[in-house]
């Protein structure tokens, strides 16, 4: 592929991956990345460090291939490499900032030269700026819209002590560390510490950073020859929190995190950590880093009990209907939407979402049954898949519509055989993790094309006719409850 081509196809490329990531992720680990050839279905890239080598694909090695697929006809495979020095192009949005640097400040592998090259437009102190940008806070996340429970209520607890302890005073425990599954409020009692110690106590400097911002800030402070800045703006700090712990990768980088956690507790500074497992399952963290965060006291939150997941329900209903208020939904409903969906916040508000668009997109009131086939195809409900035949779906259907099974499977096309048909092909499709070929077959050997059209007919149906979205609610949970 000429290189003018080339340049033009990843500049589409670069510009989708902002659009998934966003503006941070895609300058911290993509802003550097520049193509150097597509032949043969491969696609070359190139970075200027190891560890963003590394680190990409560790991480996002399948969302790189996957976009850059849509773009690059006959793309087979991505491949990331370090660039030397002058052979690659510079890229015309992004300023090159470094050829390699050192693992550590001072700091080179055995034989290797370090080149550290600052940019132009090289300012003094830059690590200052970059930790600057990185303390966001979400300001709607405080304590006052954490739904406490008792999955909850002890990592709530101690948040709340380390939020209103005093500068310089012991707070009983240091750091705090918080693991727990994604969406279910790590996040939001960090930011919800920030936000209390800013209100009460001004005066106090507080840092919020995922792990994540860590990394790319310390390697950018390396690459600008400004580690003493960066040094210096942690031991400035009085309390620090970081979030996403588990992504901390690198001997330097950990290093340097180590040097910086001991010196803030040391100095009675407070710090919290929150990761997604244990401090003992954190593999790839040093054995002492994983020593000093147990020393502290660790705590877990765990999926919300129903009577939290109605709480969380109503309040995110409450929110919904101050917007719009024609999203209201009835307790009878929320009620099912705790008992179906077993996940965190953002499963539940999801789940709520999905029924208030169906009402909203369908131009009708839902009732309980049609919840119920809503939230059918829930991650929740998946071990259902599991367990519902396709032999069942037949003697429902055909009992409920008087049609036999020989009809079901016959090839006749009259009316009152062909619509109960393919209601039987769109429920297996959505209460069976069978594939279309399998389901025609057990379907008297149709082909996958007429599963597919029975399934999108279905879909159109559904939506405009009430009696028939009611009909297969109804069967639906007939098929659930295997009668």
């Amino acid at each position: 592929m000429a290189q003018a081509l080339l340049r033009e196809t990843w500049t589409r490329v670069a510009q989708r991956l902002r659009a998934e990531l966003g503006d941070d992720l895609f300058t911290s680990w993509f802003g550097r990345m520049e193509p150097e050839s597509f032949v043969e279905g491969t696609l070359i890239a190139s970075v200027p460090t190891r560890f963003l080598k590394s680190w990409i694909e560790n991480h996002y090695i399948a969302k790189l291939t996957k976009i850059a697929g849509a773009e690059f006809d006959g793309l087979k495979q991505v491949q990331v490499r370090v660039r030397v020095q002058g052979t690659a192009a510079q890229s015309p949005t992004v300023p090159r900032a470094v050829v390699s640097a050192p693992r550590h400040s001072g700091e080179t592998r055995s034989g290797e030269t370090p080149s550290l090259q600052p940019m132009a437009s090289f300012m003094p102190q830059a690590a200052e700026a970059a930790l600057s940008r990185a303390t966001v806070i979400d300001e709607s996340q405080t304590f006052d819209s954490f739904m406490v429970g008792q999955s909850n209520q002890l990592a709530h607890a101690a948040a709340m002590r380390v939020a209103s302890a005093a500068q310089g005073m012991p707070v009983g425990f240091n750091p705090l560390y918080i693991h727990a599954g994604a969406g279910l409020g790590k996040t939001h009692l960090l930011n919800a510490i920030a936000q209390r110690v800013r209100e009460t106590q001004p005066l106090r400097k507080v840092m919020v950073m995922t792990a994540e911002r860590f990394m790319y800030t310390f390697i950018h402070a390396v690459r600008q020859r400004d580690t003493l800045s960066f040094k210096d703006q942690f031991q400035s700090v009085d309390v620090l929190l970081i979030d996403d712990f588990q992504f901390l990768q690198g001997k330097a980088i950990q290093q340097e995190f180590c040097h910086a956690f001991n010196s803030l507790v040391d100095q009675r500074r407070q710090v919290v950590v929150a990761a997604d497992v244990p401090p003992a399952q954190l593999d790839t963290v040093d054995q002492r880093m994983r020593s000093r965060l147990m020393g502290g006291l660790v705590v877990d939150i765990e999926s919300p009990d129903q009577e939290l997941r109605r709480k969380i329900l109503s309040v995110r209903r409450d929110i919904l209907v101050a917007r719009d208020p024609a999203a209201m939904v009835s307790d009878e409903i929320l009620e099912l939407v705790a008992d179906r969906v077993t996940g965190g916040g953002r499963e539940l508000e999801g789940a709520l979402n999905r029924i208030v668009a169906f009402q909203q997109f369908n131009n009708q009131a839902i009732t309980l049954d049609l919840a119920s086939m809503v939230l059918r195809d829930a991650a929740a409900q998946g071990q259902d898949q599991g367990r519902i035949k396709i032999d069942d779906i037949l003697k429902v259907v055909g009992r409920h519509y008087n049609v036999s099974k020989n009809d079901l499977l016959s090839p006749r096309r009259a009316r009152n055989v062909v619509v109960p048909r393919q209601i039987g092909m769109y429920l297996a499709k959505k209460l069976t993790s069978r594939s279309l070929p399998e389901i025609g077959r057990r379907f008297g050997g149709r082909d996958h094309s007429t599963v597919l059209h029975a399934v999108r007919k279905i879909d159109d149906m559904m939506r405009a006719d009430e009696k028939l979205a009611k009909d297969l609610a109804q069967l639906i949970r007939l098929i659930e409850q295997g009668a």
